[in-house]
């Protein structure tokens, strides 16, 4: 740890609040970095360089000030951190006028140099942790042992089996999304501590992705379980925030390796949600749409899959026959909750559905052909 003129003008600031005499501080080499009198800036301070030698409190008188470099009378204290002395702090003035305050300085300036250690040292772990993330996610070059290995030294734990979720944040009506935002978020993810692995992979993409503990049973992890502590996060975030989220959790894989193909799953389960509304989503409650959404992106493919229900829009003006086949769909293709569902008799689903036939030249109840019109519903 090294004093730098960032720390050394806090330790004059909160000095100067507790007393009322002049305070300076020099770094490991006797120079001023630190003073509330700005004209003593820059200097080499012989007093500090004996209290440095020599680990001790310096007492200087004027008598003996008139012979040093850079020195004015007063009482000189050496900061420690860690056993080790990394500069000192002194007092101006008569030295029976400061003695009783030099402990007090001294305390003040080692709390505030061991608080901005500690500060250091949390966002060294949060950057590896996220470069330790990066590597996870898109499938590392690095091999497993020495994953581990870099997890080890961050204290995380990376033999206990993961999900990876993508969470986007949805900024307040009228708000723009900021890097501010996204920190909050981290920090809800951060703490209470659950071991989770939290990084800002995208702040354009407004891309936050979690690495989530889960517990296995038979090879299977509990989706209840998730849902429940991501309830909570939720509820943390109305009470703590101005946003709101939309978090999707992904596939469970085996492995270290496994982790990026979770966070490919996440981050199709959340790109297939569209403009839905639902704050939670899973995979396994979206398979088929993620696993479909890959057929938009090839186009003769999607092309081949939508043209029936294209000629169908260019002979359904108002749209009543596509909203009818997608309410039968929702319903799980059961004639009596399709008719609840629209509010209309059985023989008027029946009339719509022969009319879809017609159009289409696909039939409803032809198990390929009814695939093809799912399919297509879902490229649309």
């Amino acid at each position: 740890m090294q004093l730098n003129t960032l720390i050394a003008r806090q330790i004059v600031e909160r000095a100067t609040k507790i007393i009322q005499f002049p305070v300076n501080v020099m770094d490991e080499n006797g120079q001023i970095i630190g003073s509330s009198d700005p004209t003593r800036l820059h200097r080499t301070h012989e007093g500090a360089l004996l209290a440095i030698h020599d680990n001790r409190t310096i007492e200087i008188n004027q008598t003996v000030a008139s012979t040093l470099i850079g020195v004015k009378e007063g009482i000189n204290l050496p900061i420690l951190y860690q056993d080790s002395v990394i500069g000192v702090v002194g007092i101006s003035g008569q030295p029976d006028d400061v003695r009783s305050y030099g402990e007090l300085v001294k305390m003040t300036a080692e709390l505030i140099v061991e608080q901005e250690a500690l500060m250091a040292q949390i966002q060294w772990n949060k950057r590896h942790r996220e470069e330790l993330l990066m590597q996870l996610i898109q499938g590392s070059t690095l091999n497993e042992n020495q994953l581990l290995s870099i997890a080890e030294r961050l204290d995380l734990n990376l033999s206990q089996p993961r999900i990876a979720a993508v969470v986007k944040v949805i900024p307040k009506q009228g708000q723009s999304l900021t890097l501010e935002h996204l920190q909050k978020l981290v920090h809800l993810l951060d703490y209470p501590e659950r071991d989770n692995i939290v990084g800002i992979v995208s702040v354009s993409m407004n891309e936050v992705v979690v690495l989530k503990p889960v517990t296995l049973v038979e090879g299977s992890w509990n989706q209840t379980e998730e849902k429940a502590r991501v309830k909570r996060l939720l509820k943390r975030i109305a009470q703590e925030a101005d946003f709101s989220i939309q978090i999707a959790l992904g596939q469970y894989f085996a492995g270290v390796s496994g982790l990026a193909r979770s966070y490919e799953t996440a981050k199709a389960t959340l790109a297939s949600a569209g403009n839905s509304k639902e704050a939670i989503l899973f995979y396994q409650d979206h398979k088929l749409s993620v696993l479909v959404g890959g057929l938009k992106q090839d186009q003769w493919r999607r092309t081949q899959l939508t043209e029936p229900l294209e000629k169908l829009q260019q002979q359904d003006s108002k749209g009543v026959l596509l909203k009818t086949l997608r309410v039968f769909f929702d319903q799980d293709c059961d004639p009596a909750q399709a008719c609840a569902a629209l509010h209309i008799h059985r023989n008027t689903l029946r009339y719509r559905l022969d009319k879809i036939e017609e159009t289409t030249n696909l039939k409803i109840n032809n198990l390929d052909q009814k695939v093809q019109l799912y399919l297509a519903l879902k490229c649309l």
